[in-house]
């Protein structure tokens, strides 16, 4: 089975050039895997890792204070860790699938 990302139904977000379909989530806890696009040069709102956050590149790539992650990479962002992910420019939109566990919360 090949993923194909352009045959996704993207729900726009608030943020301009993100769109975020929401796979499954568990109220409760605050839980959720989703599937985030974001256009090149878009930038993801500052945010703090309740849980741990796992994220797979799937298409395109982004990169924050700390790393830059292309198609295919994956990452483990900790509970607490704090940044601001930027679509990468000149190439395809980001695409990426996230288990974000407690949610996230925006910070300043």
């Amino acid at each position: 089975m090949r993923f194909d990302p352009d045959s996704v139904d993207w729900p726009p977000s608030r943020r301009p050039g993100i769109s975020v379909r929401l796979l499954w989530q568990d109220e409760s806890s605050g839980d959720a895997a989703v599937l985030i696009r974001m256009e090149p040069g878009a930038t993801y709102p500052r945010h703090l890792h309740v849980g741990d956050e796992d994220v797979l590149v799937l298409q395109g790539g982004f990169r924050d204070e700390q790393v830059e992650l292309k198609c295919g990479e994956f990452r483990r962002f900790p509970a607490g860790s704090i940044h601001a992910p930027v679509a990468i420019e000149g190439g395809p939109p980001c695409v990426l699938f996230a288990v974000a566990r407690g949610g996230i919360r925006l910070v300043r």
